[in-house]
């Protein structure tokens, strides 16, 4: 079979017009799943929907980086390259879906996340929380089934694709496994910068940028050195990009990120910017921590407001009083320091790899725009 060539992106890279390519793939996709999950039985239509809500938005740089991996291994523009990029957008759909329900999260892109707004179709249920959770669970499950599909059928050949298939079973496994590290050290009574950090590479950054970047690089042949670039280049960019994300959570305008500002302290998240807001601190601001964070999970995950009686000392609430305490011991400065450091590193790696001169640009500027961003 050949591969579909087209001149959408014959040199440079407008980031608008690739997410439009990436969003009609995935848009029409869901809607295609969800038709024929409808087709078993109206009643699922609230889980279809779910389905297609979870594609809906996103800035598709997993995508966009599994595209520039191929580029960078000397292929052109390809559409069936752009439905297997797509793919990756399918995979991190699934991950948002579980982690809002593992996290009870009550929101995401500013609207409920699924597990909540599933909970109307079984309001007659005699658990409907729990059977609300449980349909979120299974429209995560579908959304990675869905992945695999659309990379399969996307269109190269099977050659093509069998060159990146070992890579998609270490990406599931390394991805479960980063949610587990999270969910078995949430809570830790003394949290660790380097457990934190090894929960934001195996929980986001191989599977945010090293890994569709490899995969991309891969399905386009790429040689042992370009391989080891694509790593050596996406490990410390995906480390920034969820780094960010760690600030973001806490001193992010929830306008702009469309998530609740009080979720990691809610949920006592082993986080690397508690992690070394608590490694700075001395034992009165750590007695203090313990106190917030104990009253943070009395906060209502539903609503976002506060149920436990505590004393912050500053009546603004228990997020606002970490976020006090964090700022005070420079906790955010450090993080902003981790972040300019592995750009850094990332963009050193890329300058070694000689690529060409459309990839080398538009993978210099996704390092910048997925480590210093608003949302």
């Amino acid at each position: 079979m050949a591969v579909a060539v087209t001149v959408t992106v014959p040199e440079g890279w407008e980031p608008g017009a690739f997410k439009a390519r990436v969003d009609q793939v995935l848009h029409r996709f869901a809607a295609e799943e969800a038709g024929q999950l409808t087709a078993i039985d109206s009643s699922l239509g609230p889980v279809a929907d779910a389905v297609e809500t979870a594609v809906a938005d996103g800035k598709r740089l997993r995508a966009a980086f599994c595209y520039w991996g191929w580029r960078a291994a000397g292929q052109p523009d390809s559409d069936a390259l752009v439905r297997a990029a797509a793919s990756m957008e399918l995979v991190h759909a699934a991950a948002v879906v579980h982690d809002d329900l593992i996290d009870d999260s009550p929101l995401r892109h500013g609207r409920p996340t699924a597990h909540l707004a599933l909970r109307e179709a079984v309001r007659d249920h005699p658990q409907p929380a729990l059977a609300a959770s449980s349909l979120a669970m299974l429209a995560g499950d579908l959304l990675m089934s869905m992945a695999g599909q659309l990379f399969v059928t996307s269109g190269l050949p099977a050659a093509y694709l069998g060159r990146a298939r070992p890579l998609w079973a270490a990406l599931a496994r390394e991805l479960i496994a980063g949610e587990c590290l999270e969910i078995l050290h949430t809570g830790s009574a003394a949290p660790d910068t380097a457990i934190s950090l090894k929960v934001v590479r195996y929980k986001t950054a191989k599977y945010t940028v090293e890994q569709p970047l490899l995969i991309g690089a891969l399905l386009g042949g790429a040689g042992e050195r370009l391989r080891a670039g694509c790593s050596a280049y996406g490990l410390p960019l995906g480390e920034a990009f969820q780094l960010r994300d760690d600030l973001l959570g806490l001193f992010g305008d929830p306008a702009l990120t469309g998530k609740d500002g009080s979720d990691d302290v809610r949920g006592h998240r082993p986080t690397a910017l508690l992690a070394e807001t608590w490694r700075l601190a001395g034992e009165e601001d750590r007695e203090r921590l313990r106190t917030l964070l104990a009253a943070g999970a009395g906060t209502d995950k539903d609503t976002g407001t506060d149920t436990a009686d505590t004393d912050t000392g500053t009546g603004t609430g228990t997020a606002d009083a970490v976020r006090d305490v964090m700022r005070r011991l420079k906790a955010p400065d450090r993080i902003e320091a981790m972040i300019t450091a592995r750009v850094e590193e990332a963009l050193h790696a890329l300058d070694e790899l000689d690529l060409p001169g459309p990839a080398a640009a538009a993978l210099n500027r996704l390092a910048h725009s997925a480590a210093v961003r608003r949302s």
